[in-house]
């Protein structure tokens, strides 16, 4: 059975918040989630999830409260779910939440492509 594998990269930090920069982030997140589907698990991003979700809600921007009560709460939620998490890139509190977040829920917490490996 594939692994599932949350891949945690920064979202809003360093952007200023400009839309350009930010499709620059989950395109970087997503790239790397099609090299973990290349190597037989299975990618996952919180965004991928959340963003949607807030979008239906109603939100009218990043970081108002209907973006601030689904973003965050869904992805550590996904993390239930997942075998691991692969954080990449650059400074971020929200990354470095999801891997607190899977430490403290025993899941194996990667930040290399290279260091995935599984018993």
């Amino acid at each position: 059975m594939k692994k599932m594998i949350l891949v945690a990269g920064p979202y809003r930090s360093g952007t200023n918040d400009e839309p350009e920069k930010i499709a620059a982030n989950v395109q970087q997140m997503t790239d790397v989630a099609l090299q973990l589907f290349e190597r037989g698990h299975l990618p996952m991003l919180g965004e991928w999830v959340a963003l949607p979700l807030i979008e239906t809600a109603g939100s009218t921007g990043i970081g108002d409260p209907v973006f601030n009560q689904i973003f965050h709460p869904v992805a550590v939620d996904l993390l239930a779910h997942c075998d691991a998490v692969l954080r990449i890139g650059g400074p971020s509190q929200g990354a470095d939440e999801m891997v607190a977040q899977g430490r403290k829920l025993g899941k194996a917490v990667f930040t290399s492509l290279d260091e995935i490996r599984f018993a």
